[in-house]
């Protein structure tokens, strides 16, 4: 019996993955553990392997976006009959969607019926039954809904004339070059935005005057979660200065001697994991009922991408020597901006830290990252005029920022953690006791 596969939820975070491109071709032969496609998810490019064998009968969307749970391909027999398979599954995953709509768009219950809908209301109406008797796939009517298009205008590509996601936005994108082309002024309605048309407002000369993109999984993800924990933790912010002479100079004479070359931020990394040996509940998660003391010191390193930020996870820092942190946080952060870190590699995170001292910026405030209860924003190091002594000298200077999740900690710890942190880059041989 032919089997329907559809898109797997690869991280918990996961509501959609964009197809980047099928590793079989419809007709291949599939063995269990062969990577069918690969699949972007809001963190990472992933494969999609098998878990069933026969043969590839079917590919539902060659590239693009498809929620979690949407269908993909249909692995069966050879020559097996895999149509009355594919139309369960589609008629299913079109129920679900249309008693979500149903609930979504359900009148008051005060509202008056009137005996006679508007024409407008008709048109539309006519033209939904006609769109319901053309062939098209969930994804295809939704975008041409969303965009107030007829699929009756629209050629289908896929099999026995069926409409397919790409013929939809291949129309619309038509529909943008010829409104551009056009001498008269267009509506101030935008082309609807899609998974991959950008939407444009035209000038009376037709040239446009901004461009809609649309949003990348990683982003919309980043968005949700930072929007719940600087909306849903009560952050506040400490910030200390930290004389970095010491730490420069121990640096300079580390790398002199060490097999890899020590970064400022490899120290920081080291340096915050031992002070937080030192002050457990800094390291500790809010879960709502209950307040999660971590006995492991993980610490997120966050690293900037193109579609925005990734903080994949050093496991057990404190214990790890300078070289091992430096080794790690490069493959990392090369596996980051490559999108091929593994879910494993970003999660079990116990504290974080963002550096944007690179970026010659001074000071910032970060917002903590779950399920931690501190971040720790760093900027840059920077030469000034300081009183050592009761003489003025110049000395090499770090702002450091710590986010608290106030459910988890007061301000005097976060101020101790501080100090510790402090003692410790400008003193660091003290990682060595």
């Amino acid at each position: 019996m032919a089997d329907v596969i559809r898109m797997p939820r690869m991280s918990d975070t996961m509501e959609e993955g964009v197809i980047v491109g099928w590793q079989k071709k419809v007709g291949d032969a599939v063995e269990p553990g062969d990577v069918l496609a690969e699949v972007e998810t809001d963190k990472a490019t992933m494969e999609l392997e098998s878990f069933q064998e026969g043969v590839l009968l079917y590919i539902g969307i060659k590239e693009g976006a498809v929620p979690v749970n949407g269908i993909l391909a249909v692995i069966g027999e050879a020559g097996e009959d895999y149509k009355a398979a594919l139309s369960a599954a589609e008629a299913e995953e079109a129920g679900e969607a249309s008693s979500a709509a149903a609930s979504n768009n359900e009148a008051p219950a005060n509202e008056p019926e009137t005996a006679t809908a508007p024409a407008s209301e008709t048109q539309n109406s006519a033209a939904e039954t006609s769109d319901q008797r053309i062939k098209a796939s969930p994804l295809a009517k939704s975008i041409a809904q969303e965009a107030g298009v007829s699929l009756a205008s629209i050629s289908g590509t896929g099999d026995h004339g069926r409409i397919v996601k790409k013929d939809v936005e291949s129309f619309l994108q038509g529909q943008a070059v010829t409104e551009k082309a056009a001498p008269a002024v267009p509506t101030a309605t935008a082309t609807p935005d899609t998974a991959s048309v950008p939407a444009f407002r035209y000038q009376a000369n037709g040239s446009p005057n901004y461009q809609d993109v649309p949003v990348s999984q990683m982003r919309k993800v980043i968005a949700r979660r930072l929007g719940e924990s600087k909306f849903g933790a009560p952050h506040f912010y400490l910030t200390v200065e930290i004389n970095m002479d010491r730490a420069t100079e121990a640096r300079k004479k580390i790398n002199e001697i060490a097999t890899t070359r020590i970064s400022f931020n490899d120290l920081i990394v080291k340096a915050a994991a031992a002070a937080l040996r030192l002050h457990p509940a800094i390291n500790s998660s809010w879960l709502g009922d209950k307040i999660r003391t971590n006995h492991d010191v993980n610490i997120g390193v966050a690293v900037a991408v193109e579609d925005g930020l990734l903080v994949p996870v050093i496991r057990h820092a404190d214990m790890k020597t300078l070289s091992q942190i430096d080794v790690e946080v490069r493959a990392l952060a090369g596996k980051a901006k490559e999108k091929k870190l593994q879910p494993d590699e970003m999660t079990g995170n116990t504290f974080t830290i963002s550096n944007l001292g690179m970026f010659d910026i001074e000071e910032f405030t970060a917002i903590i990252n779950p399920p931690d209860a501190c971040i720790l924003a760093v900027g840059s190091i920077i030469e000034k005029a300081i009183v050592v002594d009761g003489n003025l000298a110049v000395g090499k200077m770090m702002k450091v920022t710590l986010s608290c999740d106030h459910r988890v900690v007061d301000g005097a710890s976060g101020a101790k953690f501080l100090q510790s942190l402090k003692g410790i880059l400008e003193d660091p041989i003290r990682l060595l006791v």
